[in-house]
Parts: C-alpha cells; structure tokens; sequence
C-alpha cells in the first residue's frame, strides 16, 4: 500500500478511536444515570430496557461484518460504512440525551428504548468497520503492538473527556447541549481519520465467503472463541465500572457532584503513561501471557475500590484501577490480530469484518451480565432509584464496583488458560506473531 504523509500511520488512525469514546465514554457512564437518577425512570424499566438494548447490540454485530466484508467498491470496503454512519451516529446520540419534558413512566420507558437502539445500530456500523480496519492496516507483532499502545493512549484522552469533563458540561449546558458538543467533536475527528486511511486493493481480491459459510468457519476457530469469551467478561468490567462511578460518589464516597470529575480524572490520566509501561512490556513477552498478566493485574486492582471513603481514598483506589485498565487496553488487540491472521493462512481470505462483529457480539451479550448484577444487587439491597434508594445504596454500590468486577475477572483468567501454545512454550511466526491454538 502507497504511504504518503501520515497515511496509515498509527497516528492518524487512532484518531477514530478518539472520535469514537469520547461520546460513546459518556454515553456508557452516564445514560443509566441520566434516565434513573436525573429523570426518575424506574430501576426495573430500565433494566428491561437494557436487556432488549444488549440483545439487539449482540445480534446486528455479526450481520454488520458479513456485509461489509463483502462489500467491493473503489473506496474500499470499511470506509464508505463509516461515512455513511457519521451523521447517523451524530444524530441517535443526541437523541438519548434530548428527552423531551414530561415524559415519565412507560412514556419515558418507550423513548429510552428507542433511542437506545438507534443509538446501537449506528454505533455498530461504525465499531464494525473501524475495528476491521486494525489487522488490515498494521501487519506483524510490532507494527501491531505500536499501533495498538498508540490507539489506547487516543482511548484514554477520550476517556478523560467523555468521563471528566461530562459533568461540568452537564452542569453548565445540560445533557442536550453536552450531546450535541461532543457529536460535534465526534464528526471532525472521524473525518480526520478517514482522511489518513487507504485500504488494501488487494483485500478486494480475496474470494467472498457466503452468509453460511464465513459463520461456520467462524464458529469452528477455538482459539477465537476462548479469547473473546474470556476477554467478553473483563470488558464487561470496563463499562460496569464507568457506569457505577456516578452512584459510587455519591453513595460510597459521599463527594458532591461537581467533585466525580476529580474522581474520574484520577482514573484515567494516570492510566495515559502507564499504557506507556505496558507496551514495554508487551514488547518483552510473549502477547498471550501479556495478556494474562493484565487480566490478573485489573482484578487485583478492583479490589481497594471496596475501602473507598471520601475524595481522597477515592482518588488513591482510582489510581490503582488505572493500572489494570492500561494493561486490559493494550493487550486484547494484539492477541486478536494474531488471531485473525491466523485464519487468514488458512483460509486465505481476509474477513477482519465477521471476525470484529462477532467479537462485538460475545462481548456485547457478556453485557447482560453487568444489567443484571446491578438489578440482582439492586434487589438485595434495596435500590430502586434516584427516588428511592433503600436502605443501603452505600454498600449496594461497594458491592457493584468492587466484588462483582473481581468476580468477572476471575472468571476471564480462568478462562484465558484453555488457550495453549504449541510446545508448551511460545513459539514464533514469520511475523513475530505466537502460535496458538486449544
């Protein structure tokens, strides 16, 4: 592929990243906030409203990466999908936020879900196609795991906007003003990025597999299977914390609201260098183990979160997290793209796009797992919403930011140990890659 000036370079694809979290960061931290604690919507709505939302997130996913893998036009095969979702995605997200007044109830409930599953299917057009994108552009172990380092720090600066900086908009702005600033935001930088992206004409080339048979050939790959369902539970984590962190403050920590951007800040700029000290370690050991070693670091560092109390144990326990965060972001794409090339000398037929979609659909239907413990804990102790919180919405939300992410990352660990490497150790391909295999 012809490189000009910032053509494919990490650099400038990371910019989709960037586009992408900082509207979608402040949709997952904020949305059950917004609906249960600002507009009143009941606990059990919501939870219902919810589930409908991950099971249709789940199954558009795979239909999402069988078309645009076979999709053949001159612009390539993820771009167009992309333009075509930008003002899509603009539009359904603001679309959450913007609740007209007065609803309530089952009025309120029905504009939830709508917007809600808009909001999904055009997030997954773009989340498809960007992510296919990734074991295109960037071939071998360390082009790959430079890319990967450079797209999570973009990740995290979009984590800091979307988490940090959401509730002093919210406050000034509203949330409909806050929505449509960062639609703004998530327009120019996509653009930007598809600016710098140049597909591989010779992708266009590989044989097309039909509906039945790139499924099948999906579904056989074991090694696709334990890594994404083991890594589906450690995502779930990520966004079970950032959806927690609004309650946590309040209930556990007891700050006022204007303080979660401290809160939230402690998180996630700590977590910028430290992707730093991952990827030097990722380049040290075999991608496999890296990525072992990072699960077992994100739940041990879960754990201080239960000892929070004020602003300042709140800070030091968010600090922790940050740790284990850098290291889930930076491993999980290397050890994906070993995985998709992988199938790619198999088969010899590119088809990042069902490979990415139906990722998204293991880790989406993980999801479920995060709705329903914050409804299963919610029961047990009381909560049911803004309005009433029971008698123990403090160690409600201990429960959910601490002891459920162990428990979900101890799951991902065990899991992680049913993918081996031939020979018992880690032997390396023509591209730095590992060997693996179940």
């Amino acid at each position: 592929m012809r490189r000009g000036k910032g053509i494919n370079s990490p650099w400038t694809y990371a910019f989709g990243m960037l586009a992408m979290m900082i509207p979608s960061q402040a949709f997952s931290t904020f949305y059950t906030y917004y609906y249960i604690e600002k507009l009143g919507l009941a606990l059990g709505l919501a939870t219902l409203a919810r589930v409908i939302f991950m099971v249709w997130d789940a199954v558009n996913q795979p239909l999402a990466g069988y078309f645009s893998d076979r999709t053949q036009s001159r612009y390539g095969r993820r771009k167009p999908w992309i333009y075509v979702a930008v003002p899509l995605f603009m539009l359904t997200f603001m679309l959450v936020f913007m609740v007209p007044g007065g609803l309530s109830g089952y009025g309120l409930f029905v504009w939830f879900l709508i917007a809600l599953i808009l909001y999904e299917a055009a997030a997954t057009i773009l989340w498809v196609n960007y992510g296919a994108l990734f074991p295109e552009l960037f071939r071998g172990g360390a082009l790959r795991t430079k890319a990967s380092a450079v797209q999570q720090g973009y990740q995290i600066v979009a984590l800091l906007i979307g988490t940090a900086l959401t509730p002093i908009l919210f406050n000034k702005l509203g949330f409909g003003s806050m929505s449509m600033i960062y639609a703004v935001a998530f327009a120019f930088f996509m653009l930007l990025c598809m600016r710098y992206v140049q597909e591989d004409p010779e992708a266009l080339k590989t044989p097309r597999m039909g509906l039945k048979e790139a499924f099948s050939a999906t579904l056989t790959n074991k090694p696709f299977w334990v890594f994404n369902i083991s890594n589906s539970f450690a995502q779930t984590v990520n966004g079970l914390l950032s959806s927690i962190i609004p309650f946590y403050a309040k209930y556990v920590l007891r700050i006022p609201e204007g303080q979660v951007t401290i809160l939230l800040a402690a998180i996630f700029v700590s977590v910028i260098p430290l992707v730093g000290v991952w990827y030097w370690l990722v380049r040290r050991m075999d991608p496999v183990k890296a990525w072992r070693l990072s699960l077992g670091a994100y739940a041990l560092s879960v754990l201080p979160l239960w000892f929070g109390n004020g602003l300042g144990a709140g800070v030091a326990a968010g600090v922790i997290v940050g740790f284990g965060m850098a290291g889930f972001l930076v491993t999980p794409p290397v050890v994906s793209g070993l995985i998709i090339d992988r199938d790619f000398d198999d088969t010899g037929r590119r088809r990042e796009g069902i490979y990415t979609a139906v990722a998204g659909f293991i880790t989406r239907s993980s999801g479920l797992i995060s709705v329903l413990a914050f409804f299963i804990v919610g029961q047990i102790y009381g909560y049911k919403s803004g309005d009433e919180p029971g008698p123990d919405p403090e160690t409600t939300f201990r429960v959910l930011i601490s002891i459920v992410p162990f428990l979900l990352l101890l799951t991902a660990i065990v899991l992680s140990f049913l993918m081996k490497i031939k020979g018992g150790d880690s032997t390396k391909d023509n591209n730095g890659g590992t060997d693996i295999n179940v």
